[in-house]
């Protein structure tokens, strides 16, 4: 199968007859065909299998590992997999970002919480990511609990001045009834 492009006119085919013009003055219209690296389905996975990747969920959260196993749903068999989780910089870090790896093993991920993939480049897999230093898991597990909880209780009172002007959340309707 030739390698093309969109742009490509497609394998040149004879169009004369005898040797001369072509009766019609044209050949016949060059191939439509998509070259393969134009797939926008699953499988397009085929090339990733048995390589690392990093996957971005849609929650937020970070996985590295190999992918083994795929299907026409983009549902993703991770191996050796960690998640990494991140502390944005902050006057709590030192101005520093912080990251730990945290081991997950094999992991099973459904195609549609997938929001981003990519393959990792192995030469500089081991770099830390720009902006942060590696930490202990538990100092960045706690430093995430006390951002959650400050997160938490911005969304509360977020939602109660909303509450006030008259907007619905989420769950104040279940509230109610």
């Amino acid at each position: 199968m030739e390698n093309l492009t969109i742009n490509d006119d497609g394998p040149q085919r004879g169009g004369s007859v005898g040797g001369g013009a072509s009766t019609f003055g044209m050949g016949p219209p060059p191939s439509q065909q998509l070259p393969p690296q134009m797939f926008t389905t699953a499988a397009q996975l085929l090339d990733l299998t048995d390589k690392k990747l990093m996957v971005a969920l849609r929650d937020g959260r970070k996985l590295i590992g190999v992918l083994r196993s795929w299907d026409q749903f983009a549902n993703l068999i991770l191996q050796y997999t960690i998640e990494r989780l991140y502390v944005p910089p902050s006057p709590a870090t030192d101005d520093r970002g912080l990251y730990a790896d945290s081991p997950r093993g094999t992991f099973l991920v459904r195609g549609e919480n997938v929001l981003l993939l990519g393959e990792i480049d192995l030469d500089k897999e081991d770099d830390e990511p720009a902006g942060y230093e590696r930490a202990d898991l538990k100092e960045v597990e706690g430093l995430r609990k006390e951002l959650g909880r400050r997160e938490g209780g911005r969304e509360k009172v977020l939602k109660k001045r909303l509450g006030e002007l008259g907007f619905e959340g989420e769950s104040l309707r279940e509230a109610l009834l």
